[in-house]
């Protein structure tokens, strides 16, 4: 016990030794460091939190101490070598690093809609496609971009088909039927029109109007049909109608030869026949409803000039308010002359770009 004693004053009278041999420089600078040192230990709850201005301080303090005193702080000369790695790595770290660009915001945007609008594409095929576009852009681009915004690839994204989509691959190869009736002002009669629709395009022929629509007259009508669809006959798979007694069997053996399957909607159910009847309701809210009617002559003129109106100018909200089968391009956006043209005697207008 004497022994432990009789060290422990010779190592403080050491110290004191030591102590007056320093400079008063390094005292100032060892009483900075353990005042900083407080401070930081007063603030904190649990183990000391060190900010940047923490760091900074005791980083530029500690190269003043001794070797001896470097030791028993409250950071490890490794953790100040640490230190200054990062502040060099952060010196030299550029925030515009060069290198492969950035993909285009519209790139992306074409690249998300070509995936989901075709389920089939892999990425080299959607490459290809925003190369005739004038995009180029590498296949693991497309890729990553594709997984980025959580698109599976092509044999997993071609699983499944939508209703819409089934239904308008289908609508391509469809005609639709019907019939509508006119009563003329002066004569009273009624003249029903028979008209058919090719529903993927809306485009409407009007075959014709008679007061007796029998099955012979039908069946002449469809042979009319052909006649003017020609080669483009074979584009169609399937016909829809009612179950009206002018559709007879020879009716349905002009489009069996043909290789047209008939198809019957249930009774009394003319939304199955939905795009016919939007016809029809069409036709009498722009065009019968509002004129009178002299005779079956004066029917077909006025029908003829309608149509016409129907397949090549008027917009149709599902094909993206375009016309069937627009007769004129599109007008300049800087176009300031317009002129109206009446269909038929002012029912209806249309508007076209003037020659300047």
């Amino acid at each position: 016990m004497a022994l432990r004693l009789l060290y422990l004053v010779f190592v403080q009278l050491g110290g004191w030794l030591v102590l007056l041999g320093r400079s008063s420089a390094a005292k100032d600078v060892e009483l900075l460091v353990l005042r900083h040192e407080v401070a930081v230990l007063r603030r904190t709850h649990g183990r000391p939190r060190l900010d940047w201005a923490d760091r900074a301080v005791l980083a530029a303090l500690v190269r003043r101490l001794p070797v001896w005193l470097r030791e028993h702080r409250l950071m490890s000369p490794g953790t100040v070598l640490r230190w200054h790695r990062r502040l060099v790595a952060k010196k030299w770290t550029y925030p515009n690093r060069t290198g492969r660009p950035q993909v285009d915001e519209a790139v992306v945007v074409l690249i998300e809609r070509m995936a989901r609008e075709n389920a089939g594409w892999g990425y080299r095929r959607i490459q290809g496609e925003l190369l005739k576009l004038g995009h180029r852009a590498a296949a693991s681009t497309v890729r990553r971009v594709l997984k980025r915004l959580r698109v599976p690839p092509s044999p997993i994204r071609d699983t499944n088909t939508s209703w819409r989509r089934f239904l308008r691959a289908q609508a391509a190869s469809m005609l639709a039927c019907d019939f509508f009736h006119v009563d003329c002002a002066v004569t009273l009669k009624r003249v029903y029109v028979f008209f058919v629709m090719e529903v993927g395009t809306r485009y409407v022929h009007i075959l014709g109007a008679t007061t007796n629509p029998d099955g012979l007259w039908t069946t002449q009508q469809a042979r009319n049909l052909f006649m003017g669809l020609g080669d483009r006959a074979n584009e169609f798979r399937f016909l829809v109608r009612d179950r009206a007694s002018q559709f007879t069997a020879s009716f349905d053996s002009v489009f069996a030869d043909a290789g047209i399957d008939v198809v019957k909607i249930p009774p009394r159910c003319p939304r199955a026949n939905c795009y016919a009847e939007r016809f029809v309701g069409t036709v009498r809210r722009e065009l019968t409803d509002r004129l009178l009617i002299i005779n079956e002559r004066h029917l077909k003129s006025v029908l003829n000039r309608y149509v016409s109106h129907y397949n090549h100018r008027r917009p149709h909200r599902a094909r993206h308010h375009t016309p069937p089968r627009p007769d004129q391009p599109t007008g300049d956006p800087g176009c300031r002359s317009v002129r109206r043209r009446r269909v038929p005697g002012g029912l209806i207008n249309e508007y076209e770009a003037a020659a300047a």
